[in-house]
């Protein structure tokens, strides 16, 4: 086995991986499989995180997820498969950024590496073991990485700031406690 057939391996794992647990997470949102709350569920929880409309969001999320997850496992469109899926969970991140990095203490470091691992496929690209490699790569072309990017970090500033401004704006008013 060449170097080459081992990076292609290494890249198909890599998408299986992190493609399948990205849509798995979406199943959950979307279809409520795998013990998640659906589109009701996840939309109420949704809101009470700062992410208004709860279903809207939660479809966008669910379709981000499974979606993104689905198309970089099958290394088909991987740019804006991974860069889907890296917005989804920059607004993941967002919501457990208070929590800190570590995942044990309800921190961020799940959702920033399946983000990063994402992005890093787009940028990479899905080797030869892939449908984009199938398809003589016409959705997996380079100018695609930066136009997959810059409009998913775009929507991902505009929904995750508008979030901050309403947590923000919730909090307004609250007083803490001046004695414990």
């Amino acid at each position: 086995m060449t170097c080459y057939d081992r990076r292609d391996l290494g890249l198909l794992l890599l998408r299986l991986g992190t493609g399948g647990a990205l849509a798995a997470h979406g199943a959950q949102k979307l279809f409520g499989w795998f013990g998640g709350g659906g589109i009701e569920g996840t939309g109420q929880f949704m809101e009470t995180i700062g992410y208004t409309p709860g279903k809207a969001s939660a479809t966008a999320a669910g379709l981000a997820e499974a979606g993104g997850g689905a198309l970089l496992a099958l290394g088909l469109a991987t740019p804006a498969a991974g860069a889907a899926a890296a917005g989804a969970m920059a607004g993941a991140a967002a919501v457990h950024a208070p929590n800190g990095f570590f995942n044990q203490e309800g921190g961020y470091e799940h959702a920033a590496l399946l983000g990063l691992t994402a992005a890093g496929l787009a940028v990479t690209g899905p080797g030869r073991l892939s449908l984009d490699h199938v398809f003589g790569h016409s959705a997996d072309r380079d100018w695609m990485v930066v136009a997959a990017f810059a409009s998913t970090a775009a929507a991902t500033a505009v929904v995750v700031g508008a979030r901050s401004r309403r947590l923000r704006k919730a909090r307004e008013g609250e007083q803490e406690a001046l004695f414990d």
